[in-house]
């Protein structure tokens, strides 16, 4: 449907309430009624122990979902997949010998590199090793993540276009490269809205390794709304105090006067949305019912006092501590236990151009232990089956050296967007299997190519949704996540 013909409908359906005897005080009672799971926006047909759902499109899901609810744990700035999964024997044996022209051709790398003729191979880092009964090969450096390798899918075979950090983030998760497109998760909440009406649908958190210099720019547009209207767009929750700023009323402000006070305003904006049919009118009332909520809600959320001890220590030091990946990560399980749709938690400094034997370190240690521990987490309570969990970046990083050979201290990887490796658990992908394959040396995809909107329509299938079919009318065109392009990665899915 495009904008006009919803504005009308809008508008016709704001008409109705104005001119009805009972005016705003209707569409409250539609909004208690959906509370109680009795909204025209309740999947038909859902069993009484189903949740409800708030908002979305009433033909969506196209079909039944293996996943009702996404975390992505996107690591900014591209872990390199040569020393963390992709293991490369051959790798190993060439150390130091100058990449083979035949495996380069013409292809471009980012400015830093230039030519990669000349240019030197580098060993992985660390050993790697075979574990659990799939045999998945995993870097010592995640050894927490190795002991979860049965639950996981390893997707080797990823490639994208885009050889620079925010325009290959933007189109992961947006599907183009320049910002302006809807994301992921606001394509998610547009089409299906949420099973909670207490907390946003779509919520994202940010963290960065301390002491790390490889850190990169969180910009808005990475969980923005674009072109759809910008209560879909993803709500950030702060790194540290209370996650949402004003949750707490101030003094001399009391509950009952807050909520007198909402209902006015929500008047003077219903008379506005009945003369003027802007959705960003709707929006307006829509967030300011959501703060309210949320005043009950969000404290609850960041409560940690009733997590056991075991849980707290499972997911490692810094769990207690706002704005770092381990605290983000059990406020992801708390969030899809109460409803949220899509959990985006981004961390930065995975960026290692001259840093490898040092900062990738850090950033395993900061990020192994809590991704894993998500995992059990999730399976224990039994929202692994219908939770998809994704883990990785924007692009991989070069098997070839960028530094100084002769200096350990600094040797890095550069961008390398032909060939990158991320993993998926729950939600309906198959465990246990790594699919795709790059040659020996990690430099190009042999085997089962992944593209970007291959990945991105794989998604939307494990969620019920037809990337062909969530479409969005804008500037004369019907726009998609996948854009015109993306097939759905069956082999993968159980």
């Amino acid at each position: 449907m495009n904008p006009l013909q919803q504005n009308h409908q809008h508008l016709n359906r704001r008409h109705f309430f104005g001119r009805s005897a009972t005016g705003i005080g209707t569409a409250a009672l539609a909004s208690l009624l959906a509370k109680d799971g009795f909204s025209a926006n309740t999947i038909a047909d859902t069993p009484v122990a189903e949740k409800p759902r708030f908002g979305g499109l009433p033909d969506l899901p196209h079909f039944a979902p293996k996943a009702k609810r996404v975390i992505y744990l996107f690591q900014n700035g591209a872990p390199t997949h040569v020393d963390l999964f992709d293991w490369k024997p051959n790798l190993k044996k060439l150390h130091k010998e100058p990449v083979p022209l035949s495996y380069i051709g013409d292809r471009r790398f980012s400015t830093m590199t230039g030519k990669a003729d000349g240019k030197l191979l580098l060993a992985p880092i660390e050993p790697f090793a075979q574990h659990g009964e799939s045999g998945a090969w995993v870097s010592e450096l995640m050894p927490h993540t190795a002991k979860i390798a049965d639950e996981l899918c390893f997707v080797k075979s990823m490639h994208t276009e885009q050889v620079n950090h925010a325009p290959a983030i933007n189109f992961m998760l947006s599907g183009g490269e320049m910002p302006g497109r809807p994301t992921a998760g606001a394509w998610l909440t547009y089409g299906l809205g949420s099973e909670t009406d207490e907390l946003p649908s779509f919520v994202v958190m940010t963290s960065i390794t301390k002491d790390t210099s490889c850190g990169q720019i969180f910009y808005d547009f990475y969980w923005g709304s674009g072109f759809l209207p910008s209560r879909f767009q993803g709500v950030k929750f702060r790194g540290s105090g209370d996650p949402v700023l004003y949750v707490s009323n101030p003094d001399g402000m009391s509950r009952e006067m807050r909520r007198g006070w909402l209902d006015d305003i929500a008047a003077i904006n219903e008379l506005k949305l009945q003369e003027y049919g802007d959705p960003e009118i709707a929006t307006r009332i829509a967030q300011y019912e959501m703060s309210f909520k949320m005043q009950s809600s969000v404290p609850e959320l960041a409560d940690l006092s009733g997590e056991s001890r075991e849980t707290l220590e499972m997911y490692g030091p810094g769990v207690q501590e706002p704005g770092t990946f381990a605290h983000n990560c059990l406020l992801a399980r708390r969030l899809v236990e109460r409803g949220c749709r899509f959990v985006q938690l981004m961390h930065a400094g995975w960026d290692q151009h001259n840093s490898l034997t040092t900062e990738l370190y850090k950033q395993c240690r900061d990020t192994d232990q809590s991704s894993a521990a998500l995992v059990r987490d999730l399976k224990q309570r039994g929202l692994l089956e219908d939770t998809l969990v994704i883990w990785g970046g924007e692009f991989g990083r070069t098997p070839f050296l960028q530094g100084d050979i002769n200096n350990r201290e600094r040797w890095g990887r550069d961008h390398h967007p032909y060939a990158y490796t991320l993993w998926m658990a729950g939600g309906g992908v198959k465990p246990g299997i790594s699919y795709g394959a790059t040659d020996d040396l990690g430099i190009n995809v042999v085997e089962n190519p992944v593209h970007v909107h291959d990945f991105q329509a794989t998604l939307l299938h494990l969620l019920g949704v037809d990337h062909e079919r969530l479409t969005y009318k804008f500037q004369g065109r019907q726009f998609r996540l996948t854009d015109v392009h993306g097939h759905v990665v069956k082999d993968i899915l159980t």
